[in-house]
């Protein structure tokens, strides 16, 4: 099995893949009004609009209400990224910590309020993934 991609409904494609284009420093790639993804070396995050619901099953699924998951992207330098981030960008908490689990972390949350976590593994830049029996893989080259 392969993990393809991640999906996220919203009522507004163009706001949010603007926001994660921004973030993540990778173009989108619009494959139909209603669908556009922002592909990188190591997954895809794409960004479907709520019209597409009924195509999966009436009521299956409604945007804006996820209070379950965090999107994790790895970038080179976590305290970099935090500090770019234009005001009022949606942070959650303070600035970027340690966490017990090895890497140095904040969130945020996208237009639509789900949560985003930034991190970069401590002691290691974000191309060389985590110590041994971490979870992350390497992100792309370019940093976030």
């Amino acid at each position: 099995m392969h993990l393809a991609a991640t999906r996220i409904l919203t009522d507004d494609v163009d706001t949010l893949l603007a926001f994660y284009a921004d973030l993540t420093g990778v173009d989108a790639v619009r494959r139909h009004p209603m669908f556009g993804e922002i592909r990188t070396p190591t997954g895809t995050l794409a960004i479907a609009s709520t019209a597409t619901i009924p195509l999966l099953g009436e009521g299956v699924a409604e945007a804006r209400a996820n209070r379950s998951i965090i999107l994790d992207l790895q970038v080179e330098d976590v305290d970099a990224v935090s500090r770019a981030l234009p005001r009022g960008t949606g942070t959650v908490g303070d600035a970027p910590r340690d966490m017990p689990w090895g890497n140095r972390s904040f969130l945020l949350r996208d237009p639509d309020g789900n949560l985003v976590n930034v991190f970069t593994p401590l002691g290691r830049t974000a191309q060389e993934g985590p110590a041994e029996g971490g979870h992350a893989r390497p992100a792309e080259s370019r940093p976030v």
